[in-house]
């Protein structure tokens, strides 16, 4: 467009000289003419000024578009690192997923797992302990003489340590049941028997001996129970002449009924009755029950 306008006004003024070799124009026809070229330059300026808007747009919005394409790699390449991101993630919420499912929790706080789990590192011979279960194993072999209920000494000791646990505001919403075992060596000795007629009984008889050194170290008598299998829970099959895993005292420790007052005072230890001399513990080791 711009060309055939700038064609058609030299035209124009190339037909003015001519026309005035060829006649006179009158004076409207020159005025017509003359008024037609002027417009003619006008619309010829506004023209290129619109070309030269419209390029600078053009170069303005190509400029958005290459900003825009370099802005579309980046977030592209942004979305495929957090896709990978996102997949890695993925991958180790499912794998932390396997492992919380694997993972064996058990029914006690941890703060008092982990004290029990030491005491129980610290006196392996007497005690072992099952955080699963929440389940504390005394073996009766370090824990009493054969035929007797008379604690030995690092019994003794293992038990004040485990009442200082039990103590804890933590541990004291548990209650603990005692339970003792035997093998299926029937008692033989006179002088047990006449203590403990049945194995039933030497194996509650264990089990007082537990709860009472345990209040005697302050844990509320409230929080304890008492019981005894004798032979008849072993945990693994009774070999001849006795065996040394069936011969245990167990503790439970499972949550306090809700209707129980545990702040009452705890039972003094000058307030139960003192073992006969029979049942206390000599520096011998008995030959059998």
């Amino acid at each position: 467009m711009i060309r055939v306008a700038r064609t058609t006004i030299w035209t124009l003024f190339a037909a003015v000289p001519i026309a005035s070799f060829v006649g006179c124009v009158p004076q409207d026809r020159y005025d017509q003419l003359l008024s037609a070229n002027r417009s003619m330059e006008e619309q010829l300026v506004r023209m290129e000024s619109d070309r030269d808007a419209a390029r600078s747009n053009l170069e303005t919005v190509q400029s958005q578009l290459n900003r825009a394409s370099v802005n579309l790699n980046e977030l592209q390449a942004q979305n495929s690192r957090l896709s990978r991101d996102l997949e890695r993630m993925g991958g180790d919420y499912d794998d932390l997923l396997r492992r919380v499912s694997e993972l064996e929790i058990g029914p006690l706080p941890i703060e008092v797992e982990d004290a029990i789990a030491k005491l129980a590192e610290s006196h392996p011979d007497v005690l072992t302990f099952d955080a699963r279960r929440g389940l504390l194993r005394f073996a009766s072999d370090f824990t009493f003489d054969l035929g007797s209920v008379a604690l030995r000494s690092e019994a003794t000791e293992t038990l004040r340590s485990l009442a200082e646990i039990l103590n804890t505001e933590t541990a004291r919403q548990f209650e603990a049941r005692i339970v003792g075992h035997t093998d299926n060596v029937r008692i033989s000795r006179a002088e047990t028997l006449r203590n403990h007629p049945t194995n039933v009984h030497l194996s509650v008889h264990r089990a007082i001996s537990v709860r009472d050194e345990l209040v005697s170290n302050g844990v509320n008598a409230v929080r304890l129970q008492v019981a005894g299998y004798g032979e008849h829970r072993p945990i693994v099959p009774n070999r001849t002449g006795g065996t040394a895993e069936n011969r245990r005292v167990e503790i439970f420790l499972v949550p306090m009924p809700d209707d129980l007052d545990v702040t009452a005072p705890s039972e003094r230890a000058d307030d139960r009755p003192s073992q006969p001399s029979s049942q206390r513990r000599t520096a011998e080791v008995e030959p059998m029950k």
